[in-house]
């Protein structure tokens, strides 16, 4: 593992070199995988971020990417005079699980987001790869719970 960096980076920079990342998650994470496919909607990314409503945060070994925080930034319908930023996904690769580099790249996430005037990050975890205890440790409190059903049609 080289040394670690982290930014925040525009879609364009980090798009093709994100999908084996992507792929990676998925087959870690995604549930009803028989169903649902994996397909990005690049363009609506791109809508978002030039709209100022997506934010991608990224941690780099040597210069390879190996993890990214990417979330939605908007007010919320409850709370029209803040800025509320909502995980779309948050993945590392294995090898870099151990140690601080997870919780480096949620705070500087923080930092950054804070900065940018956002009052509010929530952070959503699968039942099935919980780190709540990080979550915890950094400060988040649990929240909410949601649940999920596949409708076939």
């Amino acid at each position: 593992m080289g040394d670690l960096t982290y930014q925040q980076e525009f879609l364009f920079q980090v798009k093709d070199e994100a999908q084996e990342l992507i792929e990676l998650h998925w087959e870690e994470i995604a549930l009803n995988k028989g169903a649902i496919k994996l397909n990005p909607d690049w363009d609506a990314y791109a809508s978002l971020e030039e709209a100022g409503k997506l934010s991608i945060f990224t941690v780099r070994s040597g210069g390879k990417l190996v993890g990214y925080f990417v979330v939605f930034v908007g007010t919320n319908l409850h709370y029209k005079d803040h800025l509320f930023a909502v995980n779309d996904i948050l993945f590392l690769r294995k090898e870099y699980r151990r140690g601080m580099c997870g919780a480096k790249l949620i705070k500087f996430a923080e930092k950054s987001l804070a900065e940018d005037g956002v009052s509010v990050l929530n952070i959503n975890t699968k039942i099935h790869q919980p780190f709540d205890g990080l979550l915890e440790r950094l400060g988040f409190n649990h929240i909410e719970r949601v649940y999920s059903k596949l409708l076939e049609v």
